[in-house]
């Protein structure tokens, strides 16, 4: 993959609007050289396709976790069918795009996702898709450990805590024995050598070396994610992310244990502790990764969905290359930029100011220090908005939320729930209009992984 081209930031191209706004918030240099000849610094730049393209297939969901960082659970009915979900694979393949990175919602509930699983690998566009094992029966495990899959299918099963208590608290009821029949089931297939994804929290923290433990005895891998307060998690951000003292601690264990974890770029922040932790010590947003939604929305990371971060629409703007290659947006990320106040910090070079997102939905400016900064720049940063009453949070771009809670819903969101009309909330609810109202999976058997009679999301007859 070579680095992309120097391109003019002038001219007809996609979205524009959002990217002049984010262009006027990041201090770059102007200057398009590589600061170095480390690889980081050729990213930087960004690259003629990303290296890690994340594609959320549907925003339909079994559950209704609190921290949801698309705030999933109903879909869109203007997603992308199934032969314009091709189209995009034939492009990726031209762009020579080597693997996608397929999540949601719940991927799997798509009625023609194993369709295109397979079309991808026939295309040669590998596939890791992230799950929370409903659809993972044992005829599918045996199916992905298959030599049909050719060693092009990764898969990822959610698991936010080490016990039922502390995952079912933020995934809904019944959610960790289902991930964990998943790995039972895809063990029994064969299938080497899955992950197990975390979303490091408060309550969790605590519980890695069982995480470790569990990943060990089904042959699987651990990969621990940094919990960003984007979606639903913006609502929980608060509760649930950890404790300096904690981001201490999961310093020490990934640099005790870390060249066997996977954590992509999602802790580059803790890099200000000392020694940089194994992985990308980088924002790749929009220089090395992206996003597109179910409806062909392109986003600039996967954690950042808000307009501000919207780059172009692949049905409208000439495809994913165009969007990829010439959005203005895209085009101000992969300026150099001066770092803005974290530049003064001896720590900049380590952490490079941190996380984009994590800094936009807390209300920090885009140049200011990452929330979670492990020298409390970002903590003083907080306090001293609140303090002068200038924090405003963005409020969300969109909400794929269930309408009314269901049986799914974590325990954390019942607590928190205050209906504004209490008399009528304790009155008997109505049968919903269709199957799919009360839940996305209706009609089908997780035993089996089957439908019933029923229609649903499950089957897509219902057409919500």
């Amino acid at each position: 993959m070579t680095i992309a081209p120097e391109r003019p930031g002038t001219g007809a191209g996609p979205s524009t609007g959002p990217s002049t706004r984010i262009g006027q918030l990041l201090p770059t240099t102007g200057d398009r050289t590589p600061r170095g000849d480390r690889l980081v610094d050729q990213f930087e730049l960004g690259l003629d396709a990303p290296i890690c393209l994340t594609w959320e297939l549907t925003y339909a969901c079994n559950l209704e976790c609190a921290h949801c960082l698309s705030s999933s659970g109903r879909r869109d009915p203007r997603e992308l069918s199934t032969d314009q979900a091709k189209a995009v694979i034939d492009e990726l393949q031209r762009m020579q795009v080597f693997y996608i990175n397929i999540g949601g919602g719940e991927p799997t509930i798509r009625p023609d996702f194993w369709e295109l699983l397979e079309y991808s690998i026939e295309h040669n566009v590998g596939v890791k898709f992230s799950t929370n094992g409903v659809r993972l029966s044992e005829e599918r495990a045996a199916f992905l450990a298959s030599p049909a899959m050719n060693g092009y299918v990764d898969i990822q099963i959610s698991l936010d805590g080490a016990t039922a208590e502390v995952n079912d608290y933020v995934r809904g009821p019944g959610s960790f024995d289902t991930a964990i029949r998943a790995l039972e089931n895809l063990q029994a297939a064969g299938f080497s050598d899955a992950k197990i994804s975390v979303v490091c929290t408060r309550q969790n923290i605590g519980q890695l070396d069982e995480f470790k433990a569990i990943a060990d005895k089904y042959g699987a891998m651990l990969r621990l994610t940094r919990l960003r307060p984007s979606g639903r998690g913006a609502d929980v951000w608060d509760e649930l992310h950890p404790l300096p003292e904690q981001q201490r601690e999961l310093y020490d264990w990934l640099m005790a244990n870390g060249e066997n974890i996977l954590t992509g770029d999602s802790f580059f922040h803790l890099a200000a502790f000392g020694e940089s932790l194994p992985g990308l010590n980088l924002c790749g947003a929009g220089r090395v990764v992206c996003l597109i939604d179910p409806i062909g929305d392109v986003y600039a990371c996967p954690f950042a969905i808000h307009d501000n971060f919207h780059a172009g629409n692949i049905l409208t703007d000439g495809g994913f290359q165009q969007v990829w290659q010439k959005s203005e947006l895209f085009q101000d990320l992969r300026a150099p930029q001066t770092g803005g106040a974290c530049a003064k910090c001896s720590f900049f070079d380590a952490c490079r100011g941190g996380c984009m997102a994590a800094k936009f939905f807390t209300g920090l400016p885009l140049d200011g220090p990452d929330p979670e900064c492990v020298q409390g720049y970002g903590e003083s940063a907080l306090a001293s908005m609140n303090a002068a009453g200038g924090r405003v949070i963005p409020e969300s771009s969109q909400d794929h939320s269930k309408k009314n809670p269901t049986r799914n819903q974590p325990v954390m969101l019942q607590l928190g729930r205050r209906p504004d009309d209490l008399e009528a909330s304790l009155q008997p609810r109505g049968m919903p209009v269709s199957a799919c109202a009360e839940s996305p999976l209706a009609g089908f058997d997780p035993g089996t992984g089957a439908l019933g009679g029923g229609g649903g999301c499950a089957s897509g007859a219902c057409g919500c």
